[in-house]
């Protein structure tokens, strides 16, 4: 891909994001405040399913594997 190319399709998600959120009407201490919030949430949650997505996934697959009837765990 040229450069140029991947350049304007970054621009043009960026000014899609503009649209769907309305923020291109904000001013730009509004637009930065906007930004930085968004970009907040976003990262707690990628955050919190980093964390605590696997851990779910483990206890559910301990759980129906139990109902299932996989072999219990050794009590030794």
């Amino acid at each position: 891909m040229d450069i140029k190319r991947v350049k304007d399709y970054i621009y043009w998600l960026y000014y899609q994001y503009l649209l769907i959120t309305c923020s291109y009407v904000l001013e730009p201490w509004e637009q930065s405040m906007f930004h930085t919030i968004t970009v907040t949430v976003f990262a707690m949650v990628v955050y919190t399913a980093y964390v605590f997505v696997p851990i779910h996934v483990r206890l559910a697959f301990e759980f129906f594997s139990q109902i299932l009837g996989g072999q219990p765990e050794s009590t030794v």
